[in-house]
């Protein structure tokens, strides 16, 4: 069984770290090749800007197996200057202007620090107290004398990567796991596949870079490996929660459906089976909204048998995650397992 140590602790760490809002994903592409370079076959960059690798396997009969992890992350976007080192914003994915006000970010290549205002509570009326937020009445304020600061540059939360206990709180959580077990994947390669490993840019404006990648890959199937929210907190009232869409601690999240794909039921059974055969905890991803690079990858071509497995997190899509390190890892030999046991029978049976 593969274990998660403090190399992977580490890595993770740096990939959290950098700045990869969709569309400017520069910065955790050259952290990846770095750590893929000496063991892969073949590399390449495509005009998405999506990282593909290829770790060939050994044998007769190998299935082409397109594995994806989207490197981009949620952020914002500087989209007009209105004085010294204050500027309007537009965010980049998903996310919720009620929980942006007074959080630091960084923003641009240069990692300028800033933090996002609005009006304080003192100067608003009582009406406007119990009223949502609207985005236009919030500034990314980045103090004066900035001239590295222009339109046009992404911003990220400035959100620093701790352990705690035997959980870890950073930012972009979704997708730096899927990222990081895509890495571990490829150094712990099983030999009966060849491994096609998709790097995807701009996951989190519609699947996009996925789309153009398993074009050209043109795999016999694909997983996405993502992160997907565990709304698994206790309910207001003391009611018992009915309505999660995965737990924490409870190992991998296989998905059957979600917003966006139906997944291959031959690919669930074959995740399942594996859990069961090797006593590796996993769990049903509840139906529901949402989607993985699977909504864009099963699309290709002919049509690809597609599924999803993901780390379950807590607080998608806010400036901080926070995921179990057990559910990385249970995550990461569920998937090396099914790869492992995986042959051209599988695709014979039909859907």
């Amino acid at each position: 069984m593969l274990k998660i140590k403090n190399p992977q602790l580490r890595l993770l760490e740096k990939l959290t770290t950098a700045i990869a809002v969709s569309g400017d994903e520069g910065e955790i592409r050259k952290l990846i090749r770095a750590e893929i370079e000496d063991i892969a076959d073949e590399i390449k960059i495509d005009a998405m800007g999506n990282l593909l690798v290829t770790k060939r396997g050994k044998g007769r009969n190998r299935l082409k197996v397109m594995l994806a992890a989207h490197m981009d992350e949620i952020g914002m976007m500087l989209v007009n200057k209105e004085s010294d080192g204050i500027f309007q914003f537009d965010t980049i994915g998903g996310i919720d202007p009620r929980q942006l006000v007074g959080k630091p970010v960084i923003v641009g290549r240069e990692k300028i620090a800033g933090v996002i205002g609005t009006t304080p509570i003192h100067l608003v009326s009582a009406g406007e107290r119990n009223g949502k937020i609207p985005l236009t009445s919030l500034r990314i304020d980045v103090g004066l004398g900035k001239p590295k600061v222009k339109v046009g540059d992404r911003a990220t939360f400035a959100t620093k990567f701790l352990r705690i206990g035997d959980s870890i709180r950073a930012k972009a959580l979704d997708d730096r796991l899927g990222v990081a077990i895509l890495i571990e994947l490829l150094k712990n390669a099983p030999a009966n596949i060849d491994l096609l490993a998709a790097f995807t840019v701009q996951e989190e404006v519609g699947l996009r870079g996925a789309k153009v990648a398993a074009h050209a890959l043109n795999p016999d199937l694909a997983l996405a490996i993502d992160s997907t929210p565990a709304y698994d907190m206790p309910m207001h009232d003391g009611s018992e929660n009915i309505r999660y869409n995965t737990k924490l601690g409870a190992g991998p999240a296989i998905y059957t459906v979600d917003g966006r794909t139906l997944s291959d039921p031959r690919i669930i059974r074959w995740l399942s089976e594996t859990g069961d055969a090797k006593k590796i905890p996993y769990q049903y991803r509840q139906p529901g909204g949402g989607g993985t690079d699977a909504g864009s990858i099963h699309l290709s071509r002919a049509g690809i048998p597609t599924g999803s497995v993901s780390v379950p997190g807590r607080y998608a899509h806010t400036a901080m995650g926070l995921c179990r390190i057990k559910d990385w890892e249970n995550t990461l030999n569920l998937l090396h397992a099914a790869l492992s046991n995986l042959s051209p029978k599988l695709l014979k049976d039909p859907r």
